[in-house]
């Protein structure tokens, strides 16, 4: 039933020869494109073609709701969730202008909100929970409720390589998933809540401090339950969305679908993902370094080098969007730089 530890695709070395040997052709000097060349040769790897590309972008945005709000963890009300989903499909998130803008496809996916029932065109509606559970108190989901919400990340991700998805984005939204995440980081890496956790939607420092204690307090609370399991870190104080999106990048990998990986509770979920499969990390391109206390400590520990820093701390999956135009524009000069050869350019040092 584990079937996030099958193993993944292998991304071909073939490919990344051939794409290295072409930016060596290219009428520049060797390295000068720096990232944009790495960016260029790892893509080409991973999509097993000497000339990659990112046609066809596919943009998924996991929901869920927070029983931790209890706790007054949070600068914005949990009804905000809810609100931002019709906001996504009517186009007034940043994502949905992000989306427009590289022709991606943008799905929006409820995986546990709290309220009544509704019926808002464009987003999928799947109840699994109506939000976790305070995980100050008690663990926030059940076992087989972590493992329907990472179901659904997996199924997000069939869906767009069947639609012929390039390359794929996970985005969250749920008010009070920093305070979440922060938690799950603080499993993963055995280190406290000061060390891991920030202002998310823009708190003052006296609730910041106590988001850290109530963190704190939870990592005592769960650790006899936890010991050094991922998937029992991410049941006891994780979020049905930061579950969907660590099943999400195992299904990448799986699939051999390459990935962009966002801020700090989607880099959150890819730790999870590559503690739970290692074989993941390869598959993953990192879009930015957020402005989120702890985001640069995730990333040294993946060993991750973001192509953009500008200080963001939306969520969304905007930062990954943002640098999805970098991500084309890299492609674009691998693919349409002319050779020495046909430039009638000396390539040699003289």
């Amino acid at each position: 039933m584990n079937w996030w530890l099958d193993a993944c695709k292998t991304p071909s070395a073939e490919a990344k020869q051939q794409a290295a040997e072409r930016q060596l052709q290219l009428t520049k000097p060797t390295g000068s494109l720096s990232e944009l060349e790495n960016v260029a040769i790892q893509l080409a790897s991973l999509q097993n073609s000497p000339r990659p590309n990112v046609d066809h972008p596919w943009i998924s945005i996991f929901a869920g709701d927070h029983g931790v709000m209890e706790e007054n963890i949070s600068a914005y009300p949990q009804a905000v969730t809810r609100q931002m989903l019709q906001n996504f499909t009517t186009g007034g998130a940043c994502i949905s202008v992000i989306a427009r803008e590289y022709q991606a496809k943008l799905q929006v996916i409820d995986c546990g909100t709290v309220g009544e029932a509704y019926d808002y065109v464009g987003v999928e509606r799947h109840c699994i929970i109506p939000g976790t559970a305070n995980f100050a108190k008690q663990v926030a989901m059940t076992e087989a409720q972590c493992a329907d919400a990472m179901l659904l990340g997996a199924k997000s991700v069939e869906t767009a390589v069947a639609s012929g998805a390039s390359i794929y984005v996970a985005g969250e939204m749920g008010i009070g998933n920093t305070c979440s995440a922060s938690a799950v980081a603080c499993f993963l890496l055995n280190e406290p809540a000061e060390q891991l956790t920030g202002v998310g939607t823009g708190i003052r420092e006296e609730q910041l401090n106590h988001k850290k204690n109530v963190i704190n307090q939870a990592i005592a609370l769960h650790t006899d339950y936890v010991g050094h399991d991922p998937f029992k870190a991410l049941c006891a104080v994780g979020g049905l969305e930061v579950a969907a999106m660590v099943g999400a990048y195992i299904r990448c990998a799986q699939l051999g679908l390459p990935m962009v990986v966002d801020g700090f509770i989607t880099t959150v979920s890819a730790l999870v993902a590559v503690r739970l499969n290692p074989e993941v990390r390869d598959w993953m391109l990192f879009g930015h370094q957020s402005a989120e206390y702890g985001h640069r400590r995730l990333l040294e520990e993946l060993n991750a080098h973001p192509l953009l820093k500008l200080n963001l701390r939306l969520g969304e999956g905007s930062g990954a969007g943002a640098a999805l135009g970098l991500i084309k524009l890299a492609c674009s000069l691998h693919n349409n730089m002319a050779t020495f050869a046909e430039a009638a350019v000396i390539g040699e040092k003289v």
